[in-house]
């Protein structure tokens, strides 16, 4: 009954809103009401009957009379209660949600204003990269040119160095190592930049194992230099990848053994076929790689611990190696220490076994 009072259109909002004033007002209301009519009652039922009021009939008056309106005023003085708590809780409740509508406003304008410091940060971000690797493309390859002139000079003046003097003809070998050195990084640098920029270009095929490993680890440790272990089947299938890439990878495998492994110890040379993939492992017998390093040292410009006979490097080896290989759909793997000897390193590239000719027939052509 009560609800559909407060329900009806014609209902006051702000009585519906807080019903207290009219409960109010029926708290002293019907108690009143309920003792006239028990009395208006008693009094016409005695003058019905002729008879005067009688002790009895004072009785009932008191009872329903006074103990029911009290009652009655106790029922609605109750339900005053109920409706103060609820009013309270009800503006608590309102209170709570204005402040929590402020404060989401206020984190949705600081979190719009973030956002556009990110989008803004971002963009700045964007060209400031963009410039770097212009830049770092322009200064490379405006090197290169003198590079090559300086160390075509070399190279002749190298012919004729056992007519020169011991002193002169050491300086000229530390020019030549170091030369070459410098534009092996150049070279590098230039790659990176064109990977970075999705502009190196990836010439998919199938590729001899054996033959690549060989021309690989031999432009880095010419016969002599190393104990050199071979575990390379001959009737190993070609692999699918970029042969130039591959090469290099290789190499920068190798001349990490080579840096990191005692001189006196192998350096094995490994190839198996691990489900669809191929295999290509660079085994050396140095210290080994922490595992908390085992990640950080494909970072770029983050290097190792190298031995004090070891040329100094710039970090770029290893990063530039798992870039390559991933753009080739391949992946390097890094195991250390290598088991069973609880020592030395293992570096790994895997990648697909060129399967038949169907898959030569493809677009062997790809860019990163």
């Amino acid at each position: 009954m009560w609800t559909q009072i407060i329900n009806n259109k014609n209902f006051p909002l702000s009585l519906a809103r807080d019903p207290r004033p009219i409960v109010r007002r029926l708290q002293w209301v019907l108690p009143v009401i309920v003792f006239l009519t028990v009395v208006s009652y008693e009094l016409w039922e005695h003058a019905e009957r002729g008879r005067p009021p009688s002790l009895a009939g004072s009785g009932e008056v008191l009872f329903f009379g006074v103990v029911g309106a009290l009652m009655n005023f106790g029922a609605w003085r109750y339900i005053y209660f109920l409706l103060n708590v609820q009013c309270a809780a009800r503006k608590e409740l309102e209170t709570l949600n204005h402040e929590l509508e402020l404060r989401v406003a206020e984190r949705t304008v600081t979190l719009e204003q973030r956002n556009q410091e990110l989008v803004r940060a971002y963009a700045d971000l964007q060209q400031l990269d963009q410039m770097k690797s212009d830049f770092v493309a322009l200064v490379s390859h405006e090197l290169r040119a003198p590079l090559t002139v300086f160390n075509g000079g070399l190279e002749l003046a190298m012919q004729s160095a056992s007519t020169l003097p011991p002193a002169i003809r050491r300086k000229l070998e530390v020019m030549s190592r170091e030369s070459e050195r410098l534009t092996r990084f150049v070279q590098t640098i230039l790659d990176l930049s064109r990977l970075e920029a999705g502009k190196l270009s990836v010439t998919l095929g199938p590729v001899a194992v054996l033959p690549l490993l060989q021309r690989a680890v031999g432009a880095v440790l010419p016969n002599g230099e190393r104990i050199l272990l071979w575990d390379v089947p001959h009737d190993l299938p070609p692999l699918w990848g970029d042969e130039v890439c591959i090469e290099e990878i290789i190499r920068n495998f190798a001349r990490n053994a080579d840096k990191y492994s005692p001189s006196d110890r192998p350096i094995r040379l490994s190839a198996k076929v691990v489900e669809d993939r191929i295999h290509l492992s660079v085994t050396d017998e140095g210290p080994g790689i922490s595992p908390e390093m085992q990640e950080r040292i494909f970072e770029r410009f983050y290097r190792g611990a190298a031995s004090e006979a070891a040329d100094a490097g710039w970090g770029l080896g290893l990063y530039f190696a798992r870039k390559l290989a991933e753009a080739q759909g391949g992946q390097v793997i890094v195991q250390s220490p290598v088991q069973p000897r609880g020592y030395g390193s293992q570096f790994t590239l895997s990648l697909p076994v060129a399967d038949g000719p169907d898959e030569y027939d493809d677009d062997w052509d790809s860019t990163d």
